[in-house]
């Protein structure tokens, strides 16, 4: 055991870095992915059956493969394909970034949560009270006005338990970012200590706490948020 090696200035900017690129890549992820899954979410409780199909394919193949084989497929596979490789050439906007490790990973990421969290969001629409959107018509809102004052503030409250484990999840996913070439987040720090220093006990032991600690704050704050918003759900004391 040689813990002295954790704590030299440059294993612990090796690991600084590694959580600001972890940190970027799961709030970026989830900020991409929450636009995402309220358009999926809207499309999946359609009465359209022309947008209600192409969304539940596409969330039907996203939660039926894993999470590393989309991040090579948007890595490896477009780089294959003459199309795109004739605009890096020309380096056509936005064909350019798919270059870049860090916006392939990104892009993953944010097309994954967004297919999970597009189907909890319409469990939750689907799931709002009849007597709510009665009383919503009663008052003469068409359709678009009570979905955006009634049942989506409420979808997302009710949503707020299930959204936190997707979130602690992708955080965990991010580990992924790893296996792109030329990406170092927590666990790729940990895998470059060891690969250096041959220290593997030490190394993804510090990387395992750094994800305590942050699944730690996470939780923190979406209890508070939940005992915020959820507050009406509380039983009544007497």
């Amino acid at each position: 055991m040689n813990w002295a090696v954790i704590f030299e200035p440059e294993t612990l900017a090796l690991y600084g870095n590694g959580v600001l690129t972890t940190l970027y890549l799961l709030f970026a992820s989830l900020a991409v992915g929450a636009v995402l899954a309220l358009v999926f979410a809207l499309a999946l409780t359609s009465p359209y059956a022309w947008l209600r199909w192409p969304v539940s394919a596409y969330t039907y193949v996203i939660r039926g493969t894993p999470l590393l084989i989309q991040v090579y497929l948007i890595y490896y596979g477009l780089s294959q394909l003459e199309w795109i490789q004739a605009r890096w050439v020309t380096e056509e906007w936005p064909w350019i970034y798919f270059k870049d490790a860090l916006f392939c990973a990104l892009l993953a990421f944010s097309l994954n949560t967004a297919g999970y969290t597009a189907e909890m969001l319409a469990g939750a629409i689907r799931e709002t009270s009849a007597g709510e959107i009665e009383a919503a018509q009663a008052f003469g809102m068409s359709r678009f006005q009570f979905m955006r004052r009634i049942v989506l503030p409420s979808a997302m409250r009710r949503t707020l338990p299930a959204y936190s484990n997707e979130v602690v999840m992708m955080m965990q996913s991010t580990s992924l970012a790893s296996a792109v070439p030329g990406l170092i987040d927590i666990t790729g720090a940990a895998s470059r200590i060891y690969s250096d220093y041959y220290l593997p006990f030490e190394a993804f032991i510090t990387a395992a706490v750094l994800y305590l600690i942050a699944t730690f704050f996470l939780l923190g704050l979406f209890k508070l948020a939940e005992r915020h918003f959820l507050a009406y759900l509380a039983p009544r004391k007497h």
